[in-house]
């Protein structure tokens, strides 16, 4: 697949989801659910009832695999940067942690995913978070500005990994630090899923596997790197979610492949340091 056909469908797959509230993404998928599935999904992965609680209306609909905010350690002044910040969970969060005297941006490349993001900090009245429309691949923000990066399930998105983490470099102060959650294989997808669009956009087949991903983010210059969290994909989840079902049919694989291809896709945290 080229990068820009990549790109076009990713774009064209999440607008849908802002505008219609179902998620293609993360170890249990909530596609076409109500969101009190967005509510229990966020909770499998580590979000808190405060947390979910204490965000508005909207802000949630179940993209993640993790919760980096609650392991990136932010502090009263930080300058937080959310890549692909969706309708703005983890912005919302990190804005509550740095407060007044700090910033949160969010980088969308979506359009209907930064109206809704905007729509729902202006519910929360929040002063603190800026949403700008961005490819994580260049991302809209100044040199050495930012002390935290964070991003949840998608950089696996991304055609061009290492120029993500190239540009995070780039804007994080000396002594700054990443926090990603994000989906890996233990051992390369068959090439039938690796060219499958539906399946890239289900935060599958653009995934690389481990030992790949903690070498690209190591390429990038970031000392310190290391996976702190590891969760499997519930195989139950995928076999039984009509999205996952669709993409299989589609594939013609049988569900015994399916499972045998689910069991090496797993959701890590990932941190690393820009040395001073």
């Amino acid at each position: 697949m080229k990068k820009e056909e990549i790109k076009k469908s990713v774009r064209q797959g999440y607008a849908k989801v802002a505008t219609q509230g179902s998620s293609c993404c993360g170890p249990s998928s909530p596609c076409c659910g109500p969101s009190d599935r967005s509510v229990d999904i966020s909770k499998k992965i580590g979000y808190t009832d405060e947390e979910l609680g204490s965000i508005p209306d909207g802000a949630n609909l179940g993209l993640g695999c993790g919760n980096p905010v609650a392991l990136a350690s932010l502090k009263e002044g930080d300058i937080v940067v959310d890549l692909g910040s969706g309708p703005g969970l983890d912005c919302f969060l990190a804005a509550d942690k740095v407060g007044k005297k700090g910033k949160v941006i969010g980088i969308d490349m979506t359009p209907e995913m930064l109206e809704k993001a905007r729509e729902n900090a202006g519910k929360g009245s929040y002063s603190n978070v800026e949403f700008r429309l961005g490819e994580i691949e260049h991302l809209p923000v100044a040199d050495n500005s930012a002390d935290v990066v964070i991003s949840n399930c998608v950089i696996n998105l991304s055609p061009d990994k290492q120029k993500v983490f190239g540009e995070t470099f780039r804007v994080l102060k000396p002594g700054g630090r990443i926090m990603v959650s994000d989906i890996v294989l233990t051992r390369p997808l068959p090439e039938k899923i690796r060219e499958s669009i539906d399946a890239y956009i289900d935060c599958i087949s653009g995934a690389i596997t481990k030992e790949e991903y903690l070498h690209t983010v190591k390429a990038a210059g970031f000392s310190e790197v290391s996976i702190i969290d590891e969760m499997t994909i519930p195989v139950e989840e995928w076999v039984n979610d009509p999205i996952a079902s669709s993409i299989t049919e589609k594939l013609e694989i049988t569900t015994e492949e399916a499972r045998d291809i689910l069991a090496t896709v797993v959701s890590v945290k990932v941190k690393g340091v820009k040395s001073t």
